[in-house]
């Protein structure tokens, strides 16, 4: 589509501008796809192996804290989706529900990981959900975070994204124009209004002064395209943690997953917005582990 080569050739303008990204405190590596280089993290811990994907424009850095909680329980591996951080997506990419589950198959493939737990957030659900749908054997776990039903996704969509970026080409250069300004503005919609926003701006600003990038209307419209019933009937375990001070979602029905998966257990985090996983990494990571290695309490 026209709208993915924008988004390729913006992204690529970005990085050339920028100058090459460069690793933090997690080392990284990269893992090549029909959707582009992927940039991914993978702790090489013994364990059952957690994936965890950056919603962004959050990035690997942001989920530092979590994966050294994780890490001496769990493989964990983390990665930037095509068109955002780090993972600059191919002209091919379009960000629909297909793509990112081939996505999250090549990078279990490209690691060696037979299967895995996937503890995406948002949007990013929607890919974890597809990939039990078609892979059930290599998915023993999800793990997600406001991420209700394709339906509801659809209406949050109408209510807070603008509508220049549900517009082909308009939205692709809208968003790279005005980047750095939405991630700010995303932020104060995002958290609650008493969490501190300076330490997810700071991570922000940083990947994007490396090239970073962050293709909120391609994902956006490749998500629109999507019929709602394309999900459903997923029986692949599944636990959602919902952070109920999320003011972009206040109106939205975290139940509704169960259109999806049915048996979905649904936690709410009463003090978290759109993160709970960073906002509340101790808490999260107590409730996790012991999901993924059968066990009855963890003292963190």
């Amino acid at each position: 589509m026209i709208s993915s080569q924008f988004d390729c050739l913006l992204t690529r303008l970005s990085a050339a501008l920028r100058g090459p990204a460069h690793d933090g405190p997690l080392p990284t590596r990269r893992v090549r796809t029909f959707a582009g280089d992927v940039r991914v993290f993978d702790s090489g811990t013994a364990g059952p192996c957690l994936v965890l994907a950056p919603d962004g424009p959050n990035v690997i850095e942001h989920y530092a804290m979590l994966i050294a909680l994780l890490a001496p329980h769990l493989r964990v591996v983390c990665f930037d989706f095509p068109g955002f951080g780090h993972s600059l997506p191919s002209s091919a990419y379009t960000h629909s529900l297909d793509h990112g589950a081939r996505v999250v198959l090549a990078v279990l493939d490209a690691l060696s990981i037979p299967k895995a737990a996937l503890a995406f957030s948002c949007a990013n659900g929607f890919y974890a959900l597809r990939t039990a749908q078609l892979a059930p054997q290599r998915v023993t776990r999800l793990v997600l975070a406001q991420t209700p039903s394709v339906a509801a996704m659809h209406a949050w969509k109408n209510r807070v994204i603008p509508w220049p970026l549900t517009v082909p080409i308009l939205g692709q250069a809208a968003i790279w124009f005005t980047r750095e300004q939405s991630a700010h503005g995303w932020y104060d919609s995002a958290l609650p209004h008493t969490a501190p926003r300076e330490p997810y701006r700071a991570l922000a600003r940083h990947a994007f002064a490396q090239g970073a990038c962050w293709c909120l209307a391609g994902i956006t419209q490749g998500l629109a395209r999507e019929p709602v019933r394309t999900l459903h009937d997923i029986t692949t375990p599944c636990t959602m943690i919902w952070g109920a001070r999320d003011r972009s979602h206040r109106h939205t029905d975290p139940d509704s997953l169960r259109d999806i998966a049915p048996a979905a257990e649904i936690l709410r985090f009463a003090d978290c917005g759109h993160f709970p996983e960073l906002e509340a990494p101790d808490h999260y990571a107590r409730l996790v582990i012991p999901l993924l290695s059968d066990g009855e309490s963890l003292a963190l």
